[in-house]
């Protein structure tokens, strides 16, 4: 998926105040890359009234004035975000060669990409985006964006558990960094699962609260079974400032202004 990124429509970021002016012709359908490059090499684009002679020039698609041979450019394609409330064994992804149910299966819109992903047996938040900036922002690890999950796990942790999933517990030999971990004092209010868990009376659940700041692979499951408390339900219920709000599982809707300024907040873009 990552390696068609270079062949995806461009669009413009609403979280990113300045981008580069290059893209911003190519989103206003202004022609391809290299034509756009030489409208800016003619000497035929200016912002705020003065001559773009170099091809790494920014301007803020929201403030800035650009103009191609005098005339304002056409207006922009911008960029999609949509939040899901992704159910439990569905793919995180739109095709499966093996039939099972997809992301597809809920919503039809090309050209969007989920920022981070979930297991098939993980439910919750799915942010997903044509913005190959935020993609990357909420992706890459050295920029430590939270993610909050409601865990529920077989027994009830003590409290020199969660001083271990705070601290980092080794996972295929790896440590993995500080996090959030609280037990809570009651069942939250989540829609069933379908199928439910499988309960055994003899054993007790709880519910935890997770923050984590990186994402591998199947991390709070491997974190809860080091701890001998094995998941048995996982929610991702936020993706920074962005919840899960009054979704269920399989709907979605676009963000809004509201929405796309506290995500642009959070990333240091406000």
């Amino acid at each position: 998926m990552r390696s068609s990124v270079s062949q995806r429509p461009v669009c413009v970021s609403r979280l990113l105040r300045r981008q580069l002016v290059l893209l911003l012709l190519q989103a206003a359908g202004l022609g391809t890359h290299n034509r756009c490059t030489a409208h800016i090499v003619a000497g035929r684009v200016r912002l705020n009234g003065s001559v773009v002679s170099d091809l790494r020039a920014r301007a803020d698609p929201t403030r800035d004035v650009l103009t191609l041979d005098g005339r304002p450019i056409p207006a922009l394609a911008w960029c999609r975000y949509v939040r899901l409330y992704k159910p439990y064994n569905v793919l995180c992804s739109f095709t499966d060669p093996e039939g099972r149910p997809t992301l597809a299966d809920y919503l039809a819109m090309p050209e969007i990409y989920a920022a981070g992903r979930l297991d098939y047996d993980s439910e919750g938040l799915l942010l997903l985006t044509s913005d190959n900036w935020l993609l990357h922002r909420l992706t890459d690890p050295r920029f430590e964006h939270p993610k909050t999950y409601l865990v529920q796990v077989e027994g009830v942790p003590d409290e020199a558990a969660l001083e271990r999933l705070r601290a980092g517990v080794l996972v295929k030999g790896e440590r993995t960094r500080e996090a959030e971990a609280e037990l809570l004092s009651e069942e939250p209010l989540l829609p069933p699962r379908n199928p439910p868990i499988r309960y055994r009376a003899s054993i007790p659940t709880a519910w935890l609260r997770v923050v984590l700041r990186e994402g591998r692979k199947r991390q709070v499951r491997h974190m809860t079974a080091a701890v001998g408390h094995p998941t048995l339900r996982l929610i991702r219920v936020a993706i920074g400032p962005l919840t899960l709000g009054d979704l269920q599982p399989g709907q979605w809707r676009e963000l809004g202004e509201a929405e796309l300024t506290a995500l642009a907040r959070s990333l240091g873009e406000a």
